[in-house]
Protein backbone atom coordinates (compact mmCIF):
# COMPACT_ATOMS: atom_id res chain seq x y z
CA UNK A 1 0.00 0.00 0.00
CA UNK A 2 1.35 3.42 -0.90
CA UNK A 3 1.87 6.10 1.71
CA UNK A 4 -0.93 8.24 0.24
CA UNK A 5 -3.38 5.31 0.32
CA UNK A 6 -2.39 4.51 3.91
CA UNK A 7 -2.97 8.14 4.90
CA UNK A 8 -6.35 8.16 3.14
CA UNK A 9 -7.40 4.95 4.92
CA UNK A 10 -6.20 6.33 8.28
CA UNK A 11 -8.14 9.55 7.68
CA UNK A 12 -11.27 7.63 6.75
CA UNK A 13 -10.98 5.44 9.87
CA UNK A 14 -10.54 8.53 12.05
CA UNK A 15 -13.61 10.16 10.49
CA UNK A 16 -15.68 7.01 11.09
CA UNK A 17 -14.53 6.81 14.71
CA UNK A 18 -15.37 10.47 15.33
CA UNK A 19 -18.80 10.23 13.75
CA UNK A 20 -19.60 7.08 15.74
CA UNK A 21 -18.66 8.86 18.99
CA UNK A 22 -20.81 11.84 18.08
CA UNK A 23 -23.79 9.65 17.26
CA UNK A 24 -23.60 7.92 20.65
CA UNK A 25 -23.46 11.28 22.48
CA UNK A 26 -26.59 12.45 20.66
CA UNK A 27 -28.61 9.26 21.18
CA UNK A 28 -31.61 10.09 23.32
CA UNK A 29 -31.90 7.83 26.36
CA UNK A 30 -35.60 8.60 26.78
CA UNK A 31 -37.98 11.28 27.96
CA UNK A 32 -40.59 12.03 30.58
CA UNK A 33 -43.31 14.64 31.09
CA UNK A 34 -43.93 16.54 34.29
CA UNK A 35 -46.23 19.27 35.54
CA UNK A 36 -44.17 22.01 37.17
CA UNK A 37 -46.73 22.90 39.81
CA UNK A 38 -46.68 25.30 42.73
CA UNK A 39 -45.10 22.61 44.97
CA UNK A 40 -42.14 22.50 42.55
CA UNK A 41 -41.62 26.27 42.91
CA UNK A 42 -40.49 25.78 46.53
CA UNK A 43 -37.54 23.89 47.98
CA UNK A 44 -38.14 20.98 50.31
CA UNK A 45 -37.68 23.25 53.34
CA UNK A 46 -40.14 25.81 51.99
CA UNK A 47 -38.09 28.66 50.57
CA UNK A 48 -39.02 29.91 47.08
CA UNK A 49 -36.87 28.76 44.18
CA UNK A 50 -35.73 31.35 41.67
CA UNK A 51 -34.74 29.48 38.51
CA UNK A 52 -36.37 27.06 36.10
CA UNK A 53 -33.45 24.65 36.57
CA UNK A 54 -34.07 24.55 40.33
CA UNK A 55 -37.80 23.97 39.78
CA UNK A 56 -37.30 21.08 37.36
CA UNK A 57 -34.81 19.56 39.80
CA UNK A 58 -37.31 19.99 42.66
CA UNK A 59 -39.97 18.26 40.57
CA UNK A 60 -37.72 15.20 40.35
CA UNK A 61 -36.96 15.35 44.09
CA UNK A 62 -40.70 15.55 44.76
CA UNK A 63 -41.24 12.50 42.51
CA UNK A 64 -38.41 10.27 43.73
CA UNK A 65 -37.63 11.34 47.29
CA UNK A 66 -40.80 12.85 48.73
CA UNK A 67 -43.46 11.07 46.63
CA UNK A 68 -45.29 14.38 46.07
CA UNK A 69 -46.48 13.74 42.54
CA UNK A 70 -48.72 15.72 40.24
CA UNK A 71 -51.23 13.73 38.21
CA UNK A 72 -49.43 14.65 34.96
CA UNK A 73 -45.98 13.60 36.23
CA UNK A 74 -44.23 10.58 34.77
CA UNK A 75 -41.41 8.67 36.37
CA UNK A 76 -37.87 8.48 35.10
CA UNK A 77 -34.94 6.18 35.71
CA UNK A 78 -32.18 8.80 35.54
CA UNK A 79 -32.73 11.22 38.44
CA UNK A 80 -33.37 8.97 41.46
CA UNK A 81 -30.47 10.14 43.62
CA UNK A 82 -29.53 13.54 45.03
CA UNK A 83 -26.33 13.45 42.97
CA UNK A 84 -28.10 12.71 39.71
CA UNK A 85 -30.56 15.55 40.41
CA UNK A 86 -27.61 17.89 41.01
CA UNK A 87 -26.27 16.77 37.61
CA UNK A 88 -29.72 17.45 36.13
CA UNK A 89 -29.65 21.01 37.45
CA UNK A 90 -26.18 21.60 35.98
CA UNK A 91 -27.32 20.30 32.60
CA UNK A 92 -30.43 22.50 32.77
CA UNK A 93 -28.31 25.57 33.45
CA UNK A 94 -26.32 25.08 30.22
CA UNK A 95 -27.20 27.00 27.11
CA UNK A 96 -29.42 25.00 24.79
CA UNK A 97 -31.17 22.98 27.50
CA UNK A 98 -34.27 25.15 27.22
CA UNK A 99 -35.31 28.35 25.52
CA UNK A 100 -35.81 31.60 27.39
CA UNK A 101 -39.55 31.29 26.73
CA UNK A 102 -39.54 27.84 28.35
CA UNK A 103 -37.61 29.19 31.34
CA UNK A 104 -40.14 32.02 31.77
CA UNK A 105 -43.11 29.64 31.48
CA UNK A 106 -41.67 27.41 34.22
CA UNK A 107 -40.77 30.26 36.59
CA UNK A 108 -44.04 32.16 36.07
CA UNK A 109 -46.58 29.36 35.73
CA UNK A 110 -47.37 25.68 36.02
CA UNK A 111 -46.64 24.24 32.57
CA UNK A 112 -46.52 20.63 31.49
CA UNK A 113 -43.00 20.01 30.23
CA UNK A 114 -41.23 17.25 28.35
CA UNK A 115 -37.65 16.47 29.28
CA UNK A 116 -35.56 14.63 26.69
CA UNK A 117 -32.59 12.94 28.34
CA UNK A 118 -29.28 12.37 26.54
CA UNK A 119 -26.05 10.88 27.91
CA UNK A 120 -24.58 14.30 28.79
CA UNK A 121 -27.45 16.75 28.38
CA UNK A 122 -31.18 17.36 28.62
CA UNK A 123 -33.61 19.37 26.55
CA UNK A 124 -36.82 20.78 27.97
CA UNK A 125 -39.84 21.88 25.97
CA UNK A 126 -43.34 23.03 26.88
CA UNK A 127 -46.11 20.57 26.09
CA UNK A 128 -48.93 22.66 27.58
CA UNK A 129 -48.73 26.10 29.11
Amino acid sequence: MTVSKAMAVAGLMAAIALSAGTARADDMLGSYTARISDRDHRASDGYPLSSAAQMVRQDRANWHKFHRRDSDDQGDSWFRSDGSRADLQRMLERGGAMSSATRRAIVNGEPLIEVDVYPDSVRVSIVED
